[in-house]
């Protein structure tokens, strides 16, 4: 993959993440890299004061540092900034970060020679991860504490994961046969100055929230036709007299996965109405896709920014102090990101209520199963599912409008986007479980339904390739079990993606 720090695409960052495909810079890069470092150099030889290069950093901002000293200054700022607690990232949240940091430098404003971003382009190429622990960024002043314990690894200190193994950071890199970096003038402060860590947590989310978009569609298409749904809700008539794109498109999903069904029912054959939880499902889930589009729009406009500071600007000979470090637009989107995808597990729970209430779920067996008292059936799994829901109800509070100063009040407001980004990512984890236990259920209530039936009848064109994907991995519950391995194992037949692949390998694309 060709980078030159303005087209990556949320699919690109995926591919290089999680599938490990290599990258390689732009011809054009390189030359702004270089021009960008020769006025760097330049402007120390004349002794100038800039902050970050000949000054210390935050509320040492005022304090000029000599010119013997300068070395010394990049490196005390990657050991001083790296002070992360907690589990670590894991490797492809890593490798994401990565990217995005090559992609930022290659735009050519930050002034870093072009052997140290070889390094890491290097690095990412022969599988040297480090190990980033996941909490200490504000999201102000960038993703300060993450990218400094990468960083650390470039220099040869902190610890990597290099061929499945965890390793001294200098030991990883010389058994890949990378030297280790010396940082130069303003290098340091060029490679922790970001909001690559949030940006590379939302990436990774974001891909699999869509994901999540479609699934969440066949989940509740499965149990729309185990409870006997009216079709007539999904009519384009409706949809278009209230033309939320999000919205028309997942009817139209609708549609299509039920299309052949003998299990729906036309208004008024045996109920006039739907509760919201099946008749509202395009309402609930289109709001989540407009907003994942939303989200995408932001972060593919983030990852393709030059997000340090100060910026260099060679051909007008400017070095500028701003604070395109700040994480708010991808703080805000975070939460917004995890506030819809929690709805999809929301709605999701709902409708496994239904499913398993004998009082709501048109006639099957109490919990669906056929020996109750005996059995508890999947009565527990709708449990573990409100619980998840409700779990993510907290998550879903927003972290973007807090704010704690920092660096004696000069970094006075702070956005929080990387704790966003990491609570999005928990309600993307949920929302999986939760759909999964759905897909559990409807396929139970579905195999009941047609014993009711005397196996008469028929599944939509795209709910039986689901009904199959299931049956495949999971078999019904005749008698009590033990359900937590069959939850992991659809978890798993979401997550891969698999599940929508044989739908969309049938019925076409859904939306």
């Amino acid at each position: 993959m060709i980078v030159n720090g303005n087209n990556l695409s949320i699919e690109d960052v995926a591919r290089v993440a999680i599938k490990g495909e290599k990258v390689e810079l732009s011809a054009e890069s390189k030359e702004k890299i270089e021009h960008s470092r020769r006025y760097v150099e330049n402007m120390i030889e004349r002794g100038e004061v800039v902050y970050g290069v000949t000054t210390g950093f935050g509320k040492f901002c005022n304090v000029v540092v000599s010119r013997e000293d300068v070395k010394k200054l990049q490196i005390n700022l990657i050991r001083s900034h790296s002070v992360g607690v907690g589990d670590y990232f894991p490797e492809e949240v890593v490798r994401a970060m990565m990217l995005l940091r090559i992609n930022a430098l290659a735009k050519g404003y930050s002034g870093v020679r072009l052997s140290t971003l070889m390094t890491l382009v290097e690095m990412l190429n022969k599988g040297v991860t480090p190990l980033v622990p996941c909490q200490g960024s504000l999201g102000a002043s960038g993703d300060l504490v993450p990218l400094a314990h990468m960083v650390l690894v470039m220099l040869g200190e902190g610890e990597a994961i290099y061929e499945g193994k965890v390793l001294p950071g200098g030991r990883a890199l010389e058994l890949a046969g990378i030297k280790p970096l010396v940082l130069e003038a303003k290098e340091g402060l060029a490679l922790v100055n970001g909001t690559q860590a949030m940006s590379a947590i939302g990436c990774i989310a974001l891909v699999e929230a869509f994901n999540l978009s479609k699934a969440a569609d066949i989940c509740g298409a499965l149990t729309f036709e185990a409870l006997n749904g009216i079709v007539d809700a999904f009519d384009e008539k409706i949809h278009t007299a209230r033309p939320h794109p999000g919205q028309v498109e997942c009817a139209r999903n609708m549609a299509r996965l039920i299309e052949g069904s003998t299990l729906v029912t036309r208004q008024g054959e045996l109920k006039v109405q739907d509760a919201y939880a099946l008749r509202c499902i395009p309402q609930v889930h289109g709001a989540t896709k407009d907003a994942l589009r939303h989200v995408r729009h932001v972060l593919e406009i983030e990852i393709n920014s030059a997000t340090d500071n100060p910026l260099i600007f060679p051909d007008e000979e400017q070095v500028i102090s701003g604070g395109n470090f700040h994480g708010q637009p991808v703080a805000i989107n975070m939460d917004y990101m995890g506030i819809a995808v929690s709805e999809l597990a929301n709605i999701s729970e709902r409708r496994i209520e239904r499913l398993v209430n004998p009082y709501l779920n048109e006639g099957l067996p109490a919990f669906l199963t056929k020996e109750g008292g005996l059995n508890s059936g999947l009565m527990i799994s709708q449990y573990t599912a409100a619980a998840l829901v409700s779990e993510n109800k907290t998550l879903a509070s927003p972290a973007s409008v807090d704010s704690i100063p920092s660096s004696a009040n000069q970094e006075d407001h702070v956005s929080m986007g990387t704790i966003a980004a990491r609570k999005a990512m928990m309600i993307v984890e949920n929302t999986r479980n939760v759909l999964a236990i759905e897909l559990l259920c409807a396929a139970q209530a579905i195999d009941l339904r047609f014993e009711k039936m005397g196996d008469k009848g028929s599944l939509g064109k795209g709910t039986a390739l689901a009904y199959e994907a299931v049956r495949e991995l999971v078999a019904a519950v005749e008698e009590d079990r033990v359900l937590s391995g069959d939850v992991k194992i659809l978890s798993e037949l979401i997550r891969s993606g698999e599940l929508v692949k044989r739908v969309e390998n049938e019925i076409g694309p859904l939306y």
